[in-house]
């Protein structure tokens, strides 16, 4: 694979991303795998030259860190590996078992540690942004993690790009360190990120690693809800609550994707990924994997590029929808 830099940093990453919510105990939702289901996807991803893993504590309560952490160390050396972890959702039933306060990230950083079986994680996210806790409490907390030497960089997730600017002003104005990535939702059924925070994130030369950039399967022709064929699409309520694939653009988008898919004698899947994965701001977009041909897909993807005709043909039906998973 072709690395690329993470964000303005020297350090390099593949173009693709495993992403690990599948793997951890399925004791925590249907879909996930066992630890010894979930091991071979991670083998099988260093092995085809992926050296990015994204994982949260809040998976599987803590178990999806476990589980990558220890195949990680097993199959690969530290350095040969990038990873990244998140804070911020609730960990407990407790009030101070979630959100961003310099007590929460303070103890959420060691345990993650603990549970990964390293004494730094590459890249430490905040989940989401935390409207309880004052900026410069939070920033000036992960600033002292990376100090610490318990994370190399740090980074965010989906928010409003006003929060996100906050967020670095902050962080300059104070000299801690920056956030240098922002992983929002973007696929081709949800672009509203090209409106503000692609086009800041290319000004302040922050990389994008994007989540669902298959929209949950919608974009790989998945049906989902109770006639769904996998566990995942018949329980997982977030594609509903986020609309994807609700709108009748969405279904002329997924059409297209099938078609231009058919031409090319290639899967959906791939030609979404292709096009998610051609945009000149994303570093790595963040795939799942709990069959093998879905890593087979997305390895593929990266081979495929897509001709401005068919990335017209892709985007012409796009109509803006309502700001979804922030929340």
């Amino acid at each position: 694979m072709e690395f690329k830099q993470l964000g303005s940093t020297g350090t390099r990453v593949s173009p693709l991303c495993l992403g690990t919510m599948t793997y951890g105990t399925p004791e925590w939702r249907e879909w996930v795998l066992d630890e010894q289901a979930s091991r071979p996807f991670i083998k099988k991803a260093l092995d085809a030259g992926i050296n990015f893993f994204d994982t949260a504590d809040m998976y599987s309560k803590g178990e999806s860190e476990k589980v990558v952490g220890k195949a990680l160390i097993d199959y690969a050396a530290r350095e040969d590996f990038v990873l990244a972890s998140k804070v911020y959702n609730p960990m407990g039933d407790g009030p101070n078992n979630r959100g961003l306060s310099r007590k929460h990230i303070m103890h959420a950083i060691d345990a993650s540690l603990e549970r990964l079986g390293t004494d730094h994680v590459d890249l430490y996210q905040i989940h989401r942004f935390d409207y309880d806790t004052p900026v410069e409490e939070f920033m000036e907390a992960l600033h002292d993690v990376v100090k610490a030497g318990k994370a190399r960089y740090i980074g965010a997730s989906s928010m409003y790009a006003w929060q996100f600017a906050k967020c670095q002003e902050v962080a300059r104005a104070n000299g801690w360190t920056e956030f240098v990535t922002m992983q929002p939702m973007y696929n081709l059924v949800y672009r509203e990120e090209e409106r503000e925070m692609l086009p800041l994130c290319a000004d302040q030369g922050v990389g994008v690693i994007p989540w669902s950039p298959l929209a949950r399967g919608v974009l790989a022709g998945k049906k989902q809800g109770s006639g769904g064929e996998s566990k995942r699409s018949q329980t997982d309520n977030m594609t509903q609550k986020w609309g994807l694939g609700a709108a009748e653009s969405d279904d002329a988008i997924v059409e297209a994707v099938r078609e231009v898919a058919e031409a090319r004698g290639v899967s959906m899947a791939q030609v979404a990924l292709a096009w998610v994965a051609a945009h000149p701001q994303v570093t790595a977009p963040i795939v799942g994997a709990s069959k093998e041909h879905h890593l087979d897909d997305a390895i593929a993807a990266m081979d495929l590029t897509l001709t401005e005709d068919e990335k017209a043909k892709l985007e012409a039906p796009y109509v803006p929808h309502q700001i979804a998973g922030h929340e």
